[in-house]
């Protein structure tokens, strides 16, 4: 059975649009009508419709989310891969949802895995969805991992909810003034500058700095526009590649307040990933694999790769992420916990609760300090542009006196 996607028009003539599955397009037609459609086109959906705009944005959050959830439980109920992916089509009311699982439910029949069917959908399903997923098919445990995984993402939507919200009141303090500072330097310095002019008096360092600065940002806007345009780019290329990925990871690490976030955020990911996928039943080393790859820091990841190298030699967990030197020294101590008491899934699952928790208390301390330090530096650029304006006014006073 193949996917068609159509356009139509109702019984009140409005335009629909969508995809189902049909053996033939005829079928398509008489499948809509029977809805009481009217088809005005109709077309097979192939590789390349499948990667098309339609599903570019990817699912939202709480979609994923909910088709996680529901496909986690028609699994554990004893339905087939391919009946429950019918069942969630059928079910789904987002019409960008019913594509994507359209799709999968295309893949899947013609002998792919999920996880791989997934990964045609990566705008969609993140590379930590699909290894997990790739890890329950390995285990044959898939259900259990799925039900896993919702809870996870769960909790990382709150925990991203709450750091919205927080961030949210700094942002706008800095774009409000971003706009005042813009405002006074193209518009009220040059007002001000011809008075200045006129009195053909020697003005202060600052106040020749921020003419300097007005003249710069009104004549050459586009330049700076086009330099930092060209600059954004030229990073975001420089980062595809390898070595200068890994450079700016390893800085990252390295930062006073930074580099603890991002050691926490990758830490946090890999040990849910390995809690997860152990309690479903896979092998330490596969999940291990999967663990490296929901990790984002490339630094980190390569950690994990030699972890993996020292734990198929035949060491200890616990003491092939301590030879590593990048993991919380909390994590080595729970696992080395686990490992001898038996409870290693146990264990893996409360280090992912407590960096989750040390993660959080990092980001509230961190957006406490940054919005007093963001409002300070934003006042202070505004001090500095009032008084190089107000200081040739003060020594104009003083000659007039």
């Amino acid at each position: 059975m193949d996917a068609f996607r159509y356009q139509a028009l109702d019984a009140a003539g409005r335009s629909v649009s969508g995809v189902l599955q049909a053996d033939t397009a005829r079928q398509a037609r008489v499948q809509l009508r029977a809805q009481g459609l009217f088809p005005t086109a109709v077309a097979p959906v192939d590789a390349r419709t499948r990667a098309g705009r339609s599903w570019a944005r990817g699912l939202p959050f709480a979609e994923l989310n909910l088709v996680t959830r529901q496909l986690a439980t028609l699994l554990e109920s004893g339905l087939t891969m391919e009946q429950s992916l019918d069942a969630l089509i059928e079910q789904a009311e987002v019409p960008r949802t019913r594509e994507v699982l359209t799709g999968i439910k295309i893949e899947v029949t013609a002998g792919q895995s999920l996880a791989t069917a997934l990964g045609t959908y990566a705008n969609s399903f993140p590379e930590f969805y699909r290894a997990l997923v790739h890890g329950g098919e390995q285990s044959g445990a898939l259900p259990t991992v799925l039900e896993h995984l919702a809870e996870y993402l769960d909790a990382r939507q709150a925990l991203r909810q709450k750091t919205s919200l927080a961030l949210l009141y700094p942002l706008l303090v800095t774009a409000v003034a971003l706009v005042v500072v813009l405002g006074l330097l193209v518009y009220v310095v040059p007002q001000v500058v011809q008075v200045f002019e006129q009195s053909r008096q020697a003005l202060p360092l600052l106040t020749r700095m921020l003419i300097t600065t007005s003249e710069l940002l009104r004549g050459s806007w586009p330049w700076l526009l086009a330099l930092v345009v060209g600059g954004l780019l030229g990073a975001r290329t420089a980062l595809r590649r390898e070595g200068p990925r890994r450079r700016w990871h390893s800085l990252l690490l390295r930062l006073p307040w930074l580099g603890p976030l991002v050691r926490g955020v990758n830490t946090s990911r890999f040990a849910s990933t390995l809690a997860i996928l152990v309690r479903g039943g896979v092998p330490l080393l596969p999940a291990l694999e999967s663990g490296a790859r929901v990790m984002q820091n490339q630094v980190m990841r390569e950690a994990v790769g030699r972890v993996i190298e020292r734990v198929r030699e035949g060491a200890s967990l616990a003491r092939a992420l301590g030879e590593a030197k990048v993991f919380p020294p909390l994590l080595v101590h729970l696992v080395a916990s686990g490992e001898a008491s038996g409870r290693l899934e146990q264990m893996l699952g409360r280090a992912a609760h407590l960096e989750t928790r040390a993660l959080e208390r990092r980001l509230a301390i961190f957006l406490t300090l940054i919005e007093p330090v963001m409002i300070l530096l934003m006042g202070g650029v505004v001090l500095m542009i009032v008084l190089a304006i107000l200081l040739p006014i003060m020594e104009i006073n003083q000659l007039v006196g």
